[in-house]
């Protein structure tokens, strides 16, 4: 009987591998007989990740890479094509937010920092318009593939300070609808682009604004519990079936999709 949901052997590239998100798919991956390739830009951090992925299953590759240097992804691409000849899944997790890009509590927009919205704007798009270019034009020769872009709440909700990773985010799901309709028209019905729109996960990046430290909730963090049904942050764990879906041929007709992954957040009204 045949398994849709089976991904043994499919190479999968993970941008921001060695990251709380990154990392926990990576394993996963793995757990299913998957080859994983882990990209990051800090050596240490895809160094450690990379040696406890191996833990696990030696179908394990990192590579330190600027996800926004078109030429350095191209390259790394090129030493994955070398070793396992074929390229089947891009998640694009890599991203992030910046303080000037961030409306603090005593400011207003007018406060805004272009310098870090511009740096901002460039790791959330640019950051996966540039994999999904480079990596996206080997599926399109293999005449099969799947893009997986990481999203946030925030492009879907307008959530309060973080005005440049919400316009990035934004951008970020218009380019995976795109996308998928240049692939699927151009190239054939065999690559389809996707994205997760994750709630509230605790990560390094935001933990400060959730958390107090004494892990009790900050006032930021109470406000999203209060408007989340299921009264909780989500554990990064709990992508990792969306994510197989979408890796796997159960999906086959899925495709210019954001998918909510919030206990509830985007679905409710707060009354």
């Amino acid at each position: 009987m045949e398994n849709n949901f089976d991904i043994t052997n499919k190479v999968c590239v993970i941008s921001g591998g060695s990251g709380v998100l990154g990392g926990t798919i990576a394993a996963y991956l793995l757990k299913q007989h998957a080859k994983v390739v882990i990209l990051g830009s800090n050596k240490d951090r895809i160094e450690a990740k990379l040696e406890s992925l191996l833990q696990i299953s030696s179908l394990a590759m990192g590579f330190v890479c600027d996800v926004l240097d078109k030429e350095k992804v191209e390259k790394t691409r090129d030493k994955i094509l070398e070793k396992w000849g074929r390229i089947d899944v891009l998640l694009n997790i890599a991203g992030g937010n910046l303080e000037g890009a961030t409306i603090g509590e005593n400011q207003t927009i007018f406060d805004l920092e272009m310098d870090d919205f511009d740096k901002v704007t460039k790791l959330n798009l640019n950051g996966t318009v540039i994999p999904s270019i480079v990596f996206g034009k080997v599926m399109a020769n293999q005449k099969e593939g799947v893009i997986i872009n990481y999203s946030s709440m925030a492009a879907q909700r307008t959530i309060t300070r973080v005005a440049g990773y919400s316009a990035s985010k934004a951008a970020m799901e218009n380019f995976t609808r795109w996308m998928s309709v240049e692939m699927a028209t151009k190239f054939g019905d065999g690559i389809r682009v996707n994205a997760l729109a994750p709630g509230f996960f605790v990560g390094n990046q935001n933990k400060r604004l959730l958390l107090n430290n004494d892990g009790s909730y900050t006032n930021r963090g109470k406000t999203i519990i209060k408007n989340t049904p299921m009264a909780r942050f989500g554990k990064a764990e709990e992508l990792n079936g969306a994510v197989h879906f979408l890796c796997s041929n159960a999906s086959k007709f899925v495709t210019g999709v954001v998918i909510p992954v919030d206990g509830g957040f985007n679905a409710f009204s707060g009354v």
